[in-house]
């Protein structure tokens, strides 16, 4: 199976308040075919820092069996337990023995460590769809990704793409809510 640019996506509720939009927008993305959801976990950390997982996906049966819980792996965290971590190993074992270098549990990414107390985190790991055409076409011109990056409204006054008070009420909505 070939398989668009993926990227995680982190995002923080201080006092989650869902109705389903979430999951209806990515349900949307899902059948415009611009995204798939690979994994997505709901992450809930008590006020003394306790963590407990809900896995979530719109995934099909078939591509939920093939793709397994791979956000956990991702951030080091075990949420198949033993089980999980066996079957993890060995996958990774078989990698290596093919000569295919990749992060190890040091290099695991820390997402856990940056949700605050006290609060909630949704952890998307999304496949961009939309994307591989473009990144066939860079490849195929000998190119290859250096860097990417998700810019802050404000940053974009200072290109002029935003007028000042449209970047606060954008970066407000997006960053007021790990403020709080």
């Amino acid at each position: 199976m070939a398989i668009g640019p993926v990227q995680l996506v982190v995002l923080g509720f201080n006092h989650p308040n869902f109705h389903g939009e979430i999951i209806e927008e990515l349900e949307r993305l899902r059948e415009s075919d611009s995204v798939r959801v690979i994994d997505a976990l709901a992450v809930h950390k008590d006020a003394e820092g306790e963590i407990e997982v809900a896995h979530l996906s719109n995934l099909t049966l078939d591509e939920a069996v093939e793709l397994g819980t791979k956000i956990g792996a991702l951030i080091g965290l075990g949420i198949e337990g033993e089980e999980g971590m066996e079957k993890g190993a060995e996958a990774g074992a078989a990698a290596a023995a093919e000569g295919l270098e990749f992060f190890d549990d040091e290099e695991a990414w820390d997402v856990l460590e940056d949700i605050p107390n006290d609060s909630a985190a949704a952890l998307l790991l999304i496949e961009h769809h939309w994307a591989v055409p473009l990144r066939d076409a860079v490849a195929r011109a000998g190119g290859f990704r250096l860097s990417d990056g998700f810019i802050s409204p404000i940053d974009l006054v200072g290109i002029g793409l935003l007028d000042l008070g449209e970047a606060k009420e954008l970066h407000e909505m997006e960053s007021a809510a790990g403020t709080q």
